[in-house]
């Protein structure tokens, strides 16, 4: 695919989180999954921002009428996150991470910082709002393709967590509602899916340079962005895997392509005016399940005719999704029904074609023209079938500008309208900030950590890297520097790799682990206490809640001898590899596999 010939422009949005405390209030930012301490519930009101127009994302989520109910703790949620306190000063910590990567990015920081109110239409956010200071612009990074201005760097409030949601009730969490996250807007520079991808982890390093960033699943996100000539933008959200971007920006540009090439064979179709018709009676003795049950509950099955729509419906915009799944996520996103029918797909799912050709002769449908089935509620149905209409309105005029999901298998979903300007206003609650940058410090840029590591540890360039990367990176650190006699590579590698083997192996939990666990291991061994063969039991027990230092305490020289003079004795002529069985099965955990093996070979060379 020839991208400079299509006119692609991509740009990114990499949301990272900060540890510490939250942004407005002192609050941790822990994340939790217990039972919560209390419930509040909230309805979602769409109101005028600063210049009197109301968001239409804000609008199209009123209309659903959903119910939001936050979930929230004593001890770790206050009054803050429940909307009922004005938001404290914006937390400094977090201002001078942000101000450390415009330092790296060398952005202009604006000399006055600004609190704004962004209007939430999804109930993410209690108050209705996400608080979010600008703070620099004009930044760049370099890739191998050509360089990438950074457009923006803000601070701004994290949302709620999602627990559930139905078509009446969407349940949040408040734990993570006001953790500090560094936003970083690029220009639309990026001209290639693998140059997406580049900077995207190019970003991704230097925000992992900056000391109080959370590191592990969940704590960065990247939205991208992506349109091609004749085409407009589009905001994927929510990508997680870095993996996963080239094949994102690939298919969008596919699913662009082909809805600027139904735009030009459908240039001479007009839709008319919407005019849903209803055909419950023709569907009085139907098979199929969906209008069966529907009927039964008196509900109704509704239609529209789309003229001129015939093969459209069904045809592919991405793979294993067609312009008919595009009409059904406006639809379900709209309305919350099931999904809908079209004729390009039936007979089909129990509708025969005799129901079919009833439906086109009550619709006045000639060859050419197309049909749209919802089977729910009437106004429900009716609501549905319009959100249809004028997602067909929108393929006549080629590729709306909406927000999509990305979807595991590289293709999007559509999930709301891109917001207007309209949604932003002052924070009045906030006092202004004026940045001092004379007191910022550049951090070791991640980059330099991991050379560093190689060269003074002697740590694999694989090692060194997940060491940088790793959430226990300044445990690492402490480590190295209180035990120069333990190689920092096994160091390293129990931080690391040994609790992937305790999960992978073992199916125990890792995360139970604690800082002050790894210390007490490394303690015993410098104490000699235990040997470090069996680090991997004495952290399992620690997990399990068994750990006894008695249980592996190790022997000196003396006992050792005495017990593998035992085993030889018990078991003579046995062959060496027998002999050493057994001998690490009695002396498991009290002394290294190498010692035991060096005193056992001196035993049978000596012959006793």
């Amino acid at each position: 695919m020839n991208y400079k010939d299509l006119g692609l422009k991509c740009g990114l949005e990499i949301h990272q989180q900060l540890e510490g405390k939250k942004l407005f209030c002192n609050c941790p930012t822990t994340i939790r999954d217990d039972e919560p301490d209390f419930i509040i519930q909230r309805k979602l009101r769409a109101a005028a921002g600063e210049e009197g127009e109301v968001d239409i994302a804000a609008q199209q989520e009123q209309r659903k009428g959903k119910t939001f109910s936050y979930q929230g703790y004593y001890d770790t949620t206050c009054l803050v996150e429940s909307d009922c306190e004005p938001p404290h000063e914006i937390n400094p910590e977090a201002s001078m991470a942000a101000l450390q990567l415009c330092k790296i990015v060398d952005a202009e920081v604006f000399p006055v910082l600004q609190v704004m109110r962004k209007t939430i239409i999804d109930g993410s956010n209690t108050s209705g709002f996400q608080r979010t200071a600008l703070v620099a612009r004009n930044g760049s990074i370099k890739t191998s393709a050509g360089e990438v201005g950074i457009t923006n760097i803000s601070l701004e409030e994290d949302s709620c967590k999602i627990v559930s949601e139905n078509y009446e009730e969407k349940v949040y969490s408040l734990d993570r509602l006001g953790i500090p996250l560094i936003e970083i807007g690029t220009a639309p520079d990026i001209t290639s899916p693998e140059q997406c991808q580049e900077a995207a982890k190019k970003i991704g390093m230097l925000l992992r340079s900056i000391p109080n960033v959370k590191r592990g699943l969940g704590t960065i996100r990247q939205d991208v962005n992506v349109s091609i000539k004749g085409g407009t933008r589009i905001e994927i959200k929510g990508v997680q895997d870095l993996r996963q971007l080239p094949l994102l920006v690939e298919l969008e540009v596919k699913r662009q392509e082909e809805l600027l090439k139904m735009k030009d064979e459908l240039k001479k179709v007009t839709l008319p005016t919407f005019h849903a018709v209803e055909v419950s009676s023709l569907f009085v003795h139907s098979a199929a399940n969906v209008i069966k049950n529907t009927l039964a509950k008196k509900r109704v099955v509704l239609a529209i005719k789309l003229p001129g729509f015939a093969g459209y419906i069904g045809r592919e915009v991405q793979p294993g999704r067609r312009l008919g799944t595009e009409f059904s996520d406006w639809a379900k996103v709209r309305t919350g029904v099931g999904g809908i029918f079209h004729s390009d797909e039936l007979p089909r799912y129990g509708i025969t074609e005799s129901e079919v050709t009833a439906v086109k002769t009550k619709l006045g449908c000639a060859a050419h023209d197309a049909f749209v089935l919802v089977a729910d509620l009437e106004k429900k149905a009716r609501l549905a079938l319009q959100a249809v209409h004028d997602r067909a309105q929108q393929t006549l005029k080629g590729v709306p500008a909406e927000v999509r999901k990305a979807n595991a298998d590289g293709t999007t979903a559509y999930l709301r309208p891109i917001p207007g300007a309209a949604r932003m206003y002052p924070e009045t609650d906030v006092p202004l900030i004026k940045p001092d940058l004379s007191k910022i410090e550049l951090p070791e840029l991640l980059e330099e950590k991991i050379t560093r590591y190689q060269l003074k540890f002697g740590l694999s360039k694989d090692l060194a890297e997940f060491a940088a990367k790793s959430e226990l990176v300044h445990l690492f650190e402490e480590l190295v520097e209180k035990y120069p006699a333990i190689k920092p590579a096994f160091i390293a590698e129990t931080l690391i790799s040994v609790p992937l083997d305790i999960k992978r192996q073992f199916h125990h939990d890792p995360e139970k682990l604690t800082e002050d666990n790894f210390r007490d291991v490394f303690k015993y061994l410098a104490q000699g206490k235990i040997h470090k063969d069996i680090v991997l039991d004495v952290l399992i027990d620690m997990i399990t809640d068994t750990f006894d230092l008695k249980r592996y305490a190790a022997l000196g020289t003396e006992e050792i001898h005495k017990e593998l003079m035992k085993i030889v004795a018990e078991n003579k002529g046995a062959p060496f590899s027998a002999l050493m069985g057994l001998a690490m099965k009695r002396l498991a955990g009290k002394a290294s596999g190498q010692f035991i093996s060096e005193q056992l070979h001196k035993i049978l060379e000596k012959g006793h």
